[in-house]
Formats: structure tokens, sequence, C-alpha cells
């Protein structure tokens, strides 16, 4: 089993920030969330909790609005960190660049194919994270040697330039910029597929969120600064509740909407990522409170292929494996109680695929 030890000091606390996330992100795809929102637990005491584990129809914030830009913000760590490892190995400008380029096409069609094979045809979106990365990583990349005032202004000015367009965008029909079905982004997807996408999801999104990925760039810049934990921590604080801050208060304004990532939303959710980033920071790397970090970690490192595993139908996969044992388990529970221990093996299931790789040192990475 692997121990607290044997993972890098200063990436304990990214290892289990990553690796929580994944492990989120998967639980969807057990089927959990789901069956916890079936009648009759629609109706039960900890409803409201099961309701932050789906997204928001509109206007408003829940916890599962915050697990895509954890990981366009993780990823912004990550890319911080790779670079600074890569130039300690001797690799160039140019070959750093090269790296970002061929791994920014590789997601791009990779966020693609999920598309094209989930509807049949080819399609042209943004929406789901690799896509959305393919865009904000390679922007990320290009601001991240400039100072600190440069990448901060950047981001920002992403967010103004988003919402500019969408409250002057001029065409009849598509000028009410926080309104279902007749906003700039939707517009949009008409151009490129279409056809209006299922749940107002737009492609447009790529713009504004690549915020969250450069302010990852920032985070993760700082954790590899010289300055003390204690400051390091301040500054993480001192930021995440700025931007919390200021999404709350611009929400009268620009209403926090995940669907279209309005300008709030993203101030709203990158003041909470970098306030779970501080809290993951101060219990794991200054507290020294490691012990269970390798759990989350075997999810971590191997992000990319749990994500598409996911996707290409492996919960389902295991569920068909799982079914007629967990039922034959559970079935005298009832319906409801034998699914949710289906969901629950599945989800553990597609942990331990993570682990058996993890124990071999299998990374599938790009």
């Amino acid at each position: 089993m692997p121990t607290p030890a044997s993972l890098p000091a200063r990436m304990r606390s990214i290892d289990f920030f990553r690796g929580l996330t994944m492990l989120l992100l998967i639980g969807e795809f057990s089927g959990l969330f789901e069956w916890l929102a079936r009648p009759p637990l629609d109706e039960s005491w900890f409803h409201p909790l099961v309701e932050q584990f789906h997204h928001h129809p509109w206007h408003g914030l829940r916890f599962w609005d915050l697990i895509q830009p954890y990981f366009m913000f993780i990823v912004g760590v990550s890319l911080a960190l790779s670079v600074a490892n890569r130039q300690k190995r001797g690799q160039t400008r140019a070959q750093l660049s090269r790296h970002v380029a061929r791994r920014s096409v590789l997601l791009l069609l990779l966020g693609w194919g999920l598309y094209c094979i989930a509807d049949g045809a080819i399609t042209w979106r943004f929406q789901n994270v690799l896509a959305q990365l393919a865009v904000t990583y390679p922007l990320a990349y290009l601001v991240m040697r400039k100072p600190f005032r440069f990448q901060a202004g950047f981001s920002l000015a992403v967010l103004v330039l988003a919402e500019v367009l969408y409250r002057y965008f001029p065409l009849e029909g598509f000028d009410q910029p926080f309104t279902p079905g007749h906003n700039l982004g939707e517009w949009l997807e008409l151009q490129l597929n279409g056809n209006l996408p299922g749940g107002h999801w737009v492609s447009l999104n790529a713009l504004s969120t690549t915020a969250h990925t450069v302010w990852g760039v920032l985070a993760g810049q700082l954790l590899l600064g010289s300055r003390p934990a204690g400051e390091k921590l301040k500054y993480l604080l001192g930021f995440g509740l700025g931007l919390l801050v200021a999404g709350y208060a611009l929400d009268p304004l620009t209403p926090i909407i995940k669907r279209i990532a309005t300008s709030t939303f993203v101030l709203a959710s990158g003041g909470w990522t970098l306030l779970t980033l501080a809290a993951c920071f101060w219990w794991i790397d200054v507290k020294g409170r490691s012990r269970a970090v390798w759990f989350f970690a075997v999810v971590g490192m191997n992000p990319l292929f749990i994500y598409l595993f996911a996707h290409l139908g492996g919960g389902g996969f295991l569920e068909n494996i799982l079914h007629p044992f967990t039922y034959a388990l559970m079935g005298w529970a009832g319906e409801p109680a034998a699914a949710i221990f289906t969901a629950l093996c599945v989800w553990a299931g597609l942990w331990g695929i993570c682990y058996w790789l993890y124990r071999r040192e299998i990374f599938i990475r790009i």
C-alpha cells in the first residue's frame, strides 16, 4: 500500500485536491447521485444535501457547479509545476511550447471525440472540460511568464470581455444576456452545430473559464515560491475571499450562472476553489495530516484515463458486471437500496481500476 512518505512533499495537497476532484467526478458516473435524488428519497430530510451534487438549473451556485472549476484550476496548478520541472531538466522554451501545443490539440480532439461518440455525428462543442482546457491551457501558458499583475489583469480582462460580449450582442432574439435560449452563447451554438444545446450549456464558456486555469497557474507559482508556508496560506485565503465576495456582491447586476459561465460565476467559483486549495494546503502541507492522501492520489495520478473511461461507458460496463451479484445481496431491501448499493460498488470499482494502474506505475498522459 502506498504511504504518505512516497508522495513528494510539495505535491501532497495538490495530489489530494486533484484526486478528490476526480473521485467526485467519477462518482457521478456510478449513478449514485441520480438514485439518491429519485423517489422516495427525494422527499427525505437529506434531499437538500443531495441537490448539492446536481448542477443548479440556472441562477445560483451548488457544490456540484464547482467540480469543473476545480478541474480546470488544478490543471493550471499542474501546468506551473510541470513547466518548472521541465525547465530543471533543461528543456528550452521552444520544447515547452511544442509540448503545450501538442497537448492542447490532443485535448481538443479527445473532447470533440466524446461529443461525436455521444451524438453519433461530428460536432464542434467546447462544453466538456477537455475541450475547454484546449483553449484555456495554452492561453494560461502564454501569459505564465509574465508578472503576477499581468496574469491577474489578463484573467480579469477575459471576464470583462465575456461580460461585454453578452451584454451588448446586437442580434434580436439573442440580446438577452442572462435569459436561457436568448443569449450570445446559445446563438453561437446555433452557428457551430445548428441546434441549441440541451441544458443551455454553451461553448463560449471556454472564454471566461480561462480565468480558472490562469488562477491555477498563479497558485502553482505561489506554492513553488520560497515564501514561508504561513504567508502562502494568507495569500490563498486573501485572494480566495476577495474573489468570493466580488462574485456574490455583483450577483444582483450579473447573475451567477454556471451554464453560461457568467463573470460572477467564475469569480465566486474561483473564490471557492482557492479556499479549497488553502484548506488542503493547511491541513496536509502545514499541519502534516497526509495519512489518507494516497487514497485520493491513486485517482489523481490518472485523471485523463479515468475521465475518458467513465465518459465512454465505464460505469455502465461495471454496473452490468456487478448488477446480478449486488441485487442478489440487496434485492430484499427494495429497488432504491439495491441500486444505491450497486452504484457504491461501481464507484469503488472505478477507484479500484485506478489503484491497479497506480500499483503497476501505469500513468496515461498526453
